[in-house]
């Protein structure tokens, strides 16, 4: 360990210190996007595969270890499509998931398409999709109509991947198909008739379990018994049981787990549920992802959902969680994320990030402890400019803890700021969290303190805790972010004459019910790529087109007309009495341009003052840079008309 010490010294060394210091960065930065992200060491540890993105042009590029001045092989992507997910599968041969960028709030959407190619870019190939003649197969294989992602890995890379699939004629079904990647040969190890569902397999490449929340929009699991599906009762799921690993001795399995509801934690047990154990808990919030060792595979720590991120260790004496001690303690206030390892366990890749730093990649050999960095996230940040993230804890007006995160401005005591409330978008199963935010980060280095809330609905603290947000979201969730911002205030952290509300998707639905249900509240409302008219989302926009979606918005928003039109600003708008700010893409399919449109209509028949931006061609959140510099800048102006221009050091 003392090797390693030295080694984490040399390579951090010129990394700044953060300071106070408050420099006004330009706007600039905080629209790029990342030019290399995603990174996946190769089974023999040779090889680096990374998601290279460039303006809107994505490729998959593979490094040598021994030399990263220049790729071996790059696979290019169409313009906006992208590697989603990528896995070695020998080390040779990767496989990877496509998608597309559709906006920049919503992750990539994946296109449900798998490629393979080998390491040199040889043999590439289409092993699963929508699209024709595609592949070595394309001539004998009919189009695949549906869905395809990468589910999974054997316990030793032998050129096969696992490859679930949902057909979109046969949404009440779930597959599973074992797929050997360099002859483009698949085997249905994996069928039921559910649709929604993920499969766990075992060791010897056999279907175990199957589980998740189903078209119908219950979550149900299943055990694989001989030739049939036994639906696993709730004594033994509780309110949520979720397998996804085989423990090291064959006999015992891993999975996340909720009795009754609250946050998931992580146990260990048999086949047949017995000898259930806990390893890991957490009573605020739920046990995240899950550190994992060499093969064999054990998680030796899961993370924290809740509060800054910390270690939850399972076994503290694995080789493992003392080499991942080691590292932490060389990056203080930092979080370490181990990536994967080769199967020797001899490299590992890992990164490092925090509240004020993206993120930066390393290397190192767990031998000889050499520590190679490989790439920074994003560069032309200086984590000695950014602001701290805070995560607290309030009541609300019910008595219900939440969390909070401030975002303080660099240089300036957290008092009596001008404060704008950022409403996190999804919203269920959505949370915000320690690590760097952009939006947070651009508003408080133009002296903002940004002010957010984790609501019911959010994800991160359990089942029980996302359900309360079932059917309200104009009700109990704006009352969350209305406490929340009370809250801020009473401590004097905010000026209760200074307070925006900013948010984008269920963000910019909350920035306008938000002023709705606390009048004299805010001072202005900014919504970005929002939806407005609940109704509508049964009328336009994608969630609508599936089965799944539809039971979707009937559980979360309900179809009653009249709570619909009490729960959509754009039929409230002679209620909102501050100036409102919308920015929407004209091309988006989540929230559709008919959602801005809407507001708009409803803001003109009530007399109400108003900005406008939309943008061709951009989709649920701008993806272009020039339009997102053109999109903070507007912000910026707007903030500093309304709440006056943010605090800055004395």
């Amino acid at each position: 360990m003392r090797k390693l010490c030295a080694a984490l010294v040399a390579a951090c060394l010129g990394l700044p210190a953060v300071t106070a210091a408050a420099d006004l960065i330009p706007v600039e930065s905080f629209a790029r996007h990342a030019s290399m992200s995603m990174p996946r060491l190769s089974p023999d540890g040779q090889h680096i595969a990374v998601r290279m993105d460039d303006g809107g042009n994505h490729a998959l590029v593979i490094y040598d270890v021994a030399d990263m001045s220049k790729p071996v092989s790059m696979l290019r992507m169409p313009k906006f499509e992208m590697p989603v997910d990528v896995q070695w599968v020998s080390p040779t041969r990767l496989v990877v998931e496509k998608g597309k960028m559709l906006g920049s709030i919503d992750r990539p959407v994946g296109t449900g398409e798998i490629l393979a190619t080998n390491v040199d870019g040889t043999h590439q190939d289409y092993l699963f999709g929508y699209q024709s003649g595609y592949g070595t197969r394309g001539d004998t294989r009919q189009a695949d109509d549906g869905w395809g992602s990468i589910d999974g890995l054997p316990a030793k890379a032998n050129g096969h991947f696992y490859l679930g699939a949902q057909l979109w004629n046969d949404e009440n079904h779930s597959r599973l198909f074992d797929v050997d990647a360099m002859r483009n040969v698949r085997h249905l190890i994996g069928d039921i008739g559910v649709g929604g569902l993920s499969f766990m397999v075992g060791p010897e490449g056999k279907v175990e379990f199957a589980y998740g929340t189903n078209t119908d929009f219950e979550y149900v699991a299943y055990q694989r018994l001989g030739d049939r599906w036994a639906q696993l009762g709730k004594a033994q799921t509780g309110k949520l049981f979720a397998p996804f690993a085989t423990a090291p001795d064959g006999q015992h399995i891993y999975a996340k787990y909720s009795a009754t509801g609250g946050p998931t934690e992580l146990v260990e047990q048999r086949l047949d549920g017995a000898d259930r154990k806990l390893l890991a808990k957490d009573d605020f919030g739920s046990v995240g992802n899950a550190q994992w060792t060499a093969p064999p595979l054990q998680p030796f720590a899961v993370i924290t959902t809740t509060g800054t991120p910390r270690p939850i260790y399972v076994d503290p004496s694995l080789p493992a969680a003392k080499l991942y001690m080691a590292i932490s303690q060389k990056f203080p206030g930092e979080f370490v994320d181990f990536i994967n390892f080769s199967e020797d366990g001899r490299e590992l890749l890992f990164s490092v990030s925090s509240d004020r730093d993206p993120g930066t990649y390393y290397l190192i050999d767990t031998e000889h402890y050499k520590v190679i960095p490989l790439f920074t996230a994003a560069p032309w940040i200086d984590p000695a400019k950014m602001a701290e993230r805070v995560p607290m804890r309030f009541k609300a007006s019910d008595g219900m803890e939440l969390e909070a995160i401030l975002t303080v401005p660099n240089g300036v005591p957290m008092e009596k700021l001008p404060m704008v409330l950022l409403p996190h978008g999804g919203p269920h199963g959505v949370s915000d969290d320690w690590f760097f935010d952009w939006d947070a980060q651009f508003l408080a280095n133009r002296g903002y303190l940004v002010l957010q809330v984790n609501y019911r609905g959010s994800g991160g603290r359990g089942v029980n805790f996302e359900q309360d947000g079932y059917l309200k979201w104009g009700t109990r969730i704006q009352q969350d972010l209305i406490d929340g911002v009370k809250w801020a205030e009473q401590q004097q952290y905010a000026d209760p004459d200074r307070v925006c509300v900013y948010g984008g998707s269920f963000g910019g639905y909350s920035a306008l019910m938000s002023v709705i249900r606390a009048p004299k509240l805010f001072k202005c409302a900014i919504g970005y790529a929002g939806i407005y008219d609940l109704a509508m989302m049964y009328k336009k926009g994608d969630i609508r087109t599936r089965a799944s979606g539809r039971n979707y918005l009937t559980n979360v928003i309900g179809k009653d007309d009249a709570a619909l039109a009490a729960n959509s600003p754009d039929h409230l708008a002679a209620q909102i009495d501050v100036p409102v700010l919308l920015i929407h893409g004209e091309a988006d399919q989540r929230a559709p341009f008919a959602q801005a449109k809407a507001m708009r209509a409803a803001l003109d028949a009530a007399h109400k003052p108003y900005e406008w931006m939309a943008k061709p061609n951009e989709g649920h959140g701008f993806y272009t840079e020039a339009n997102n510099v053109e999109r903070l800048n507007r912000m910026q102006d707007f903030l500093a008309k309304y709440i006056g221009k943010g605090a800055t050091p004395p």
